[in-house]
């Protein structure tokens, strides 16, 4: 017999595996972790999961003595070598990176995260990838986390920039395809005007004289004013705008549009009124970039009342202000997929929007330095930004092409024999079956064939709901069983039919029906009012008499009477065609809710049918009562007489 293998012992496989971990980091060679590896009994996968037991035990330890970050980045090295080589599992670097980053302060994981950086390519190979990115992405979140938006504004961008390069751009977890807003992003400023100190400002630098701290101007430079006149109207209306800018979607309300029209012509006016000079505004800066002088840059808006006027006469904060303009007017002149079909700019709102997109493209080519360079850049990435919206609009599809390196084949066409493709006008085509080459030559072309109105399987509503109708007449006696509706073969290629051919199925209604029958039988009652009467049998002489009797009946009929009448299909399609895209007008009049108007705008996009869907509507609503006076006075009331006069003369015309 065979002596029986050694079995695998945990303990024993973890003490060797920590003794030539901490060997393999005095030597800075992962061949110790190789020898014990291949010498350890037990399975591969037993033996992967003790070295990963093991790699963080060792950097727990070091982690408690308060080791230097290298010997750290050491440990995970030797990790990420393990990993090339096959003896640990793909994720330990990254469960190693999250160990530290967890348990350093925030100036020691600035330097972990620069490895992190540096070793991109790495996290991107196959190897890494799949295994890693969700660790790296809950590691970046964390930090984010911990990490101040105002005081470590360099940290967080150079975690955003990190992801970026790691995550492809289609990676649909980085993606805002909603495209919501930040709405925790709030300016706050000084609302309260009692406490505001701008009144009393100029007074007191004119009796007083102002207090210059040390640093806040340079020897040779004398206190100047301000030349803006800054009280604290302006600066509320100032710092209001911010809140536009971080819900774009409050400009598509009236009222708060009219705030945001004022405020903004204010602002421009100030900006146009009081322009910087070249020179003035740019020297400071040049004598920075020749001193090497360091530039502090902040994540939100200083909001002081004493900042306004610098902030103001400042090429830098103008430009920020007037570049918010630009990315608002975008976004609303836009077409974004997730954007509420309410949210539409009217005639007049867009002629603004577009006025003083010149006027700031205007503002920021007069701004220095290199004013008319920066607008020029500007208006190209804005531009260029139309195509990511579209990008986004169609579902984010990937960049990757996927390229054919197979070959192309060369395909050697068969000759057919001449008795096969038939020549000349009279000669048939021979398919090798004799009914087959009588359908076949019925019609040779394939094309017109398949355009044949013989090919027009869809009967009209007024054939297949002939029978129906019929029935539904009370005059006719038919029993509930016997009705055509109540088949359901009959029912499911009713609906098919009224999907297609009928503006009624997809009209909003607050009836409720128990049954598909129910349904069908109120579908047919509408109909019949709207189709032209079944083809009548030939007619026996006392038919004619009582058609005649109703005849001079009609004619003696006064106009009055035939007003009273409900308004039929046909009416109704003449003047929906008339009235078209004032349709929107005359629905408060006809007593249309506001979600059945919004109803009607999301089922179709011509405005004829859109009229249509309203008479429609109105029709049910109103029942015997939707005749043509009721029309007519509702249009007088809407404003639209010539309407009104012409629906008049048609309705006589008509009797």
């Amino acid at each position: 017999m065979s002596p029986t293998p050694p079995l695998f012992s945990l303990p024993e496989a973890r003490t060797r595996f920590t003794k030539s971990t901490r060997e393999a980091l005095n030597n800075k060679n992962i061949k110790p972790l190789l020898s014990t590896f291949s010498q350890l009994p037990g399975s591969e996968n037993e033996k992967k999961c003790t070295l990963d037991q093991a790699f963080r035990g060792v950097l727990e330890e070091e982690i408690i003595n308060h080791s230097s970050c290298e010997n750290v980045l050491a440990i995970i090295s030797l990790a990420i070598g393990g990993v090339t080589e096959g003896i640990c599992t793909a994720s330990t670097p990254f469960v190693l990176l999250g160990d530290v980053l967890d348990c350093l302060p925030l100036d020691q994981c600035d330097t972990i995260f620069t490895f992190v950086e540096k070793n991109v390519a790495t996290w991107k190979s196959n190897t890494f990838y799949s295994a890693g990115k969700n660790y790296l992405l809950r590691m970046c979140n964390d930090l984010l986390r911990r990490l101040s938006k105002s005081q470590n504004t360099v940290f967080c961008g150079r975690i955003q920039l990190f992801l970026a390069r790691l995550f492809p751009l289609s990676e649909k977890s980085g993606l805002n395809l909603q495209s919501q807003f930040n709405l925790e992003n709030v300016t706050v400023f000084n609302t309260n005007e009692q406490e505001s100190t701008l009144g009393q400002k100029h007074t007191e630098d004119r009796e007083e004289g102002m207090d210059v701290e040390e640093g806040e101007m340079g020897d040779d430079e004398a206190p100047t004013t301000c030349s803006i006149p800054i009280d604290y109207n302006l600066y509320r209306k100032f710092w209001s705008l911010q809140d536009y800018f971080r819900n774009p979607v409050q400009c598509y309300e009236k009222i708060s549009w009219k705030t945001f029209l004022k405020y903004s012509e204010e602002v421009l006016a100030v900006f146009k009124s009081y322009k910087l000079d070249d020179t003035q505004a740019s020297r400071k800066k040049m004598e920075e970039l020749k001193t090497g002088g360091e530039h502090v840059y902040f994540a939100k808006f200083l909001t002081s009342e004493k900042l306004m006027d610098l902030q103001l006469s400042d090429s830098n904060f103008r430009r920020h202000i007037l570049l918010q303009y630009l990315i608002l007017f975008q976004y609303l002149k836009g077409q974004v997929k997730f954007k509420s079909s309410n949210y539409v700019l009217t005639d007049e709102q867009s002629l603004w929007i577009e006025d003083t997109t010149k006027s700031v493209y205007q503002l920021l080519s007069e701004n220095p330095p290199d004013g008319e360079r920066f607008s020029k850049m500007v208006e190209h990435i804005l531009n260029t930004e139309e195509n990511w919206n579209s990008w986004k609009n169609e579902g984010c599809p990937s960049f990757h092409r996927t390229s054919d390196t197979k070959p192309t084949r060369v395909v050697r066409k068969r000759t057919a024999p001449e008795d096969f493709l038939g020549k000349g006008p009279n000669k048939k085509i021979l398919m090798g079956n004799e009914e087959l080459t009588r359908l076949w030559n019925l019609c040779p072309d394939n094309m017109e064939a398949c355009k044949s109105e013989t090919r027009e399987y869809m009967p009209t509503l007024e054939e297949f709901f002939e029978e129906a109708i019929e029935q539904a007449d009370p005059e006719n006696m038919v029993e509930n069983e016997y009705k055509a509706v109540n088949n359901s073969n009959y029912g499911w290629r009713a609906l098919r039919l009224l999907a297609r051919r009928s503006p009624h199925f997809f009209q909003p209604t607050n009836q409720q029906f128990k049954s598909l029958p129910e349904y069908l039988e109120n579908m047919v009652i509408k109909l019949a009012k709207e189709l032209p009467p079944p083809s009548e049998e030939i007619k026996t002489g006392e038919d004619e008499d009582e058609e005649d009797n109703d005849a001079l009946l009609k004619e003696n009929e006064s106009p009055d009477v035939r007003r009273d009448k409900p308004v039929t299909g046909e009416q109704i399609e003449v003047f929906a065609n008339k009235l078209g895209e004032r349709w929107k007008v005359l629905a408060p009049y006809l007593e249309m809710k506001d979600s059945e108007i919004r109803q009607i705008e999301c089922d179709s996009e011509d405005m004829k049918m859109r009229a249509k869907q309203l008479l429609v509507a109105w029709q049910d609503q109103e029942g015997v009562h939707a005749t043509p006076e009721n029309l007519i006075n509702a249009l007088n009331k809407s404003g639209l007489n010539d309407l009104a006069e012409s629906l008049t003369n048609d309705n006589e015309t008509n009797s």
